[in-house]
């Protein structure tokens, strides 16, 4: 009989938005690292950025795992998969631990826990309060008792006796053990943030100052302790295999897809990738930053990322705006989310400037101060495209501050959105020529039919179609 695996694992969660997971899951992996544990690294839910910090700190690619997009097989899959033997997994909670998609917490990051059957360490804050600090623990353990919360780790604690009270009506009231405190640092000390989150990595600029204050709260956590709690978690459960979706059929000519991916388009999911090379795609990757001209393709793919941000730069180019342009009213198949969506209109206004794009939607794009799409997307296909059969349905998520502010009355649209908000009155997948744009973003695992569709496209393309 086989050995069960147990992959010493744990999850990091919180009380909420804001409460100290990413800075002490960051401060966890680099102080592991650099103790010779090998340590993947898994983001609960869709975000990009945090799961590319994560992927820093432990210098393995980082993984999403989120069942509403995924399902519950694949994200076991994906965890045995990835977690590496003889180390450890950490994972990253989202938002409150118990907060998921309803009043039940469906999809929370408890319920990962729960699938996972992952020991939780809670990031708890503890500025202006004591005892009361035990009550929220207590509240958070009993709530589900079949999540364990293992152990508590404080933040914005304001000074030694203050830790000390806190501490012990925690431990005293709860059982449950305090694995560390972390002082309250002053504001922008730690982790840089602006609209969507965390900063992205590759824009921070000071790297080895933040390294500096995670090497501070590792020395303030019971790395033993934790690292004890992960190797204590239990075998864990079959996933079902995953049904029609075996290897490419031998004998397809492979096909060329360009990838934007640069500073400014770098949302992209590991696995999304893996599944256009596993399809049949050779991938090139682009900068719209840098490049000026398109190579030889058979498609493009252009994610999400920050645009807005690089749009002068973007604007400048105006030679790759053309090329783009000029290849995807030639029929080049071109699938692009979010982002890569901005990209493909008329214009992008922001913060009282307006610069042009690509001009291959007749859309223009206006970035707001708060979000235009936040949440879980479910999308019906019901009109014809150049990826996907009529009558699919898909499960993404979408988070954006942007709006199609203008739009010629005649842009097609080929997604009725069931769940989130989409582009244009209830409807998404903006299309034009073999042009398919969106605001909704969607994950390789729980929807193989997009690298199948993005590939076979791109055959059709090659072969002349």
């Amino acid at each position: 009989m086989a050995t069960a695996i147990t992959h010493p694992r744990l999850l990091i969660a919180g009380t909420g938005g804001d409460s100290g997971k990413t800075l002490v899951a960051l401060a966890l992996v680099r102080a592991l690292v650099r103790d010779g544990v090998p340590v993947q690294t898994f983001k609960k839910g869709p975000d990009y950025i945090d799961a590319a910090w994560l992927a820093w700190a432990s210098g393995r690619e980082a993984r999403n795992l989120d069942t509403w997009m995924m399902g519950e097989d694949a994200c076991l899959r994906s965890f045995q998969r990835h977690a590496p033997p003889g180390g450890l997994a950490v994972v990253e909670g989202n938002r409150g631990l118990h907060d998921g998609m309803d009043a039940r917490g469906t999809h929370s990051s408890a319920a990962l826990a729960r699938l996972l059957v992952a020991p939780v360490v809670l990031v708890l804050p503890v500025r202006k309060v004591t005892a009361t600090a035990a009550a929220v623990v207590a509240g958070m353990a009993a709530l589900d008792p079949r999540v364990r919360i293992a152990g508590v780790v404080l933040n914005h604690v304001s000074g030694a006796r203050h830790e000390r009270v806190v501490r012990e009506a925690v431990q005293d009231r709860t059982g449950i053990p305090v694995l560390g405190a972390i002082p309250a640092f002053r504001e922008g000390d730690l982790l840089p943030e602006r609209h969507l989150g965390l900063v992205p990595l590759h824009e921070t600029a000071d790297p080895a100052r933040l390294e500096a204050r995670l090497d501070e709260v590792a020395s303030r956590l019971d790395l033993a302790a934790i690292q004890a709690i992960a190797r204590d978690a239990g075998p864990l459960p079959s996933p079902e295999p995953p049904a029609g979706r075996g290897p490419t059929p031998d004998g397809l000519p492979r096909v060329r897809i360009g990838v934007f991916r640069d500073a400014a388009f770098s949302f992209y999911y590991p696995e999304n990738l893996e599944a256009l090379r596993d399809a049949g795609a050779d991938l090139v990757f682009l900068s719209p930053l840098i490049d000026t001209a398109l190579p030889p393709l058979d498609a493009l793919v252009l994610g999400g990322g920050f645009p807005e941000t690089h749009a002068e730069r973007l604007a400048n180019n105006k030679a790759m705006r053309e090329a783009v342009r000029a290849a995807a009213e030639a029929g080049l198949p071109v699938y692009a989310e979010c982002g890569g969506l901005m990209y493909l209109a008329r214009t992008i206004a922001w913060q009282g400037r307006t610069w042009p794009m690509s001009g291959v939607l007749p859309a223009d794009i206006e970035v707001r101060p708060t979000p235009q799409g936040h949440g879980y997307a479910g999308v019906l296909v019901d009109r014809p495209n150049p990826f996907f059969p009529e009558g699919t349905r898909l499960r993404g998520h979408e988070f954006h501050y942007s709006m199609v502010s203008a739009h010629d009355p005649d842009l097609a649209t080929v997604f009725a959105m069931t769940r989130g908000r989409g582009a244009v009155g209830g409807r998404d997948g903006l299309r034009r020529h073999h042009v398919l744009a969106t605001w909704v973003h969607v994950h390789a695992a729980g929807t193989p039919e997009w690298a199948a569709g993005v590939v076979r496209a791109a055959r059709t393309r090659r072969a002349g179609g």
